[in-house]
């Protein structure tokens, strides 16, 4: 039975940077991180999706500014939410005043 390790997103952006600017092989890069070659090969592919400014959906943000990005649009989502409810309960109560 595996185990399943897990990584912070700092760390795979570290190692996912190894591999772009300072041309870490892929099998440098699970040496250096102890992590498998589907993983970093994500974490690459991830991290090159990120700069490209096209972060892969579903996925959590590897880079600082796309993970701000996914914390203001989740704001976003909230805020719409509440505003909804706002509207519904403004109605609401305009129709039981009347």
């Amino acid at each position: 039975m595996t185990t399943q390790k897990h990584f912070s997103p700092a760390f795979k952006l570290e190692i996912a940077k190894l591999m772009v600017e300072e041309q870490y092989s892929i099998k440098q890069a699970c040496e250096a991180s102890g992590a498998g070659e589907t993983a970093v090969k994500r974490w690459k592919q991830q991290y090159l999706a990120e700069k490209a400014g096209s972060p892969l959906p579903n996925k959590s943000a590897l880079t600082e500014e796309q993970r701000e990005i996914q914390q203001l649009k989740q704001r976003i989502r909230q805020l719409e939410t509440e505003r909804e409810i706002l509207k519904k309960a403004s109605a609401f109560f305009a129709k039981e005043m009347s």
